[in-house]
Protein backbone atom coordinates (compact mmCIF):
# COMPACT_ATOMS: atom_id res chain seq x y z
CA UNK A 1 0.00 0.00 0.00
CA UNK A 2 1.50 3.06 -0.94
CA UNK A 3 0.54 6.83 -0.51
CA UNK A 4 -1.69 6.98 -3.53
CA UNK A 5 -3.82 4.24 -1.83
CA UNK A 6 -4.16 6.54 1.60
CA UNK A 7 -4.62 9.25 -0.22
CA UNK A 8 -7.53 7.17 -2.40
CA UNK A 9 -8.82 5.60 0.57
CA UNK A 10 -8.94 9.20 2.42
CA UNK A 11 -11.17 11.35 -0.75
CA UNK A 12 -13.36 8.43 -0.41
CA UNK A 13 -13.86 8.67 3.53
CA UNK A 14 -14.35 12.46 3.09
CA UNK A 15 -16.71 12.20 0.19
CA UNK A 16 -18.93 9.38 2.02
CA UNK A 17 -18.73 11.99 5.89
CA UNK A 18 -20.05 14.86 3.08
CA UNK A 19 -22.70 12.86 1.28
CA UNK A 20 -23.80 11.37 5.43
CA UNK A 21 -23.93 14.94 6.52
CA UNK A 22 -25.81 15.96 3.87
CA UNK A 23 -28.54 13.68 4.09
CA UNK A 24 -29.04 14.10 7.81
CA UNK A 25 -29.13 18.05 6.91
CA UNK A 26 -31.58 17.58 4.70
CA UNK A 27 -33.72 14.89 6.36
CA UNK A 28 -37.06 15.63 7.33
CA UNK A 29 -36.74 14.55 10.71
CA UNK A 30 -34.72 17.27 11.20
CA UNK A 31 -36.48 20.15 9.78
CA UNK A 32 -38.77 20.74 12.77
CA UNK A 33 -35.40 21.59 14.77
CA UNK A 34 -33.79 23.40 12.43
CA UNK A 35 -37.27 25.77 11.71
CA UNK A 36 -37.16 26.23 15.52
CA UNK A 37 -33.25 26.67 15.36
CA UNK A 38 -34.18 29.50 13.15
CA UNK A 39 -36.49 31.83 15.24
CA UNK A 40 -33.78 31.73 17.90
CA UNK A 41 -32.67 35.38 17.23
CA UNK A 42 -36.65 36.71 17.46
CA UNK A 43 -37.18 34.94 20.50
CA UNK A 44 -37.85 37.49 23.12
CA UNK A 45 -36.01 37.53 26.61
CA UNK A 46 -36.83 37.29 29.77
CA UNK A 47 -34.33 40.34 31.23
CA UNK A 48 -35.26 43.79 31.35
CA UNK A 49 -33.46 45.99 29.33
CA UNK A 50 -32.62 47.83 32.64
CA UNK A 51 -30.60 44.99 33.08
CA UNK A 52 -28.09 44.73 29.87
CA UNK A 53 -25.15 46.69 30.28
CA UNK A 54 -24.62 49.21 27.56
CA UNK A 55 -20.93 48.40 27.80
CA UNK A 56 -20.34 45.29 28.33
CA UNK A 57 -17.33 45.85 29.99
CA UNK A 58 -15.53 45.90 26.11
CA UNK A 59 -12.92 48.84 26.10
CA UNK A 60 -12.91 50.33 22.99
CA UNK A 61 -10.46 52.95 21.13
CA UNK A 62 -7.05 53.88 23.13
CA UNK A 63 -6.58 51.19 26.19
CA UNK A 64 -4.75 53.79 27.85
CA UNK A 65 -7.42 56.30 28.29
CA UNK A 66 -8.85 56.81 31.58
CA UNK A 67 -12.37 57.17 32.77
CA UNK A 68 -12.73 61.02 32.41
CA UNK A 69 -11.25 61.21 28.87
CA UNK A 70 -7.65 61.44 29.78
CA UNK A 71 -4.56 59.96 29.11
CA UNK A 72 -3.41 57.15 31.99
CA UNK A 73 0.18 57.82 32.95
Amino acid sequence: MDINDIRGLATVLAMVAFLAVTYWAYSSRKQKDFEEAAHLPFADDDVPDSQHNKNDGLQTGNSRMNDKGGVAQ
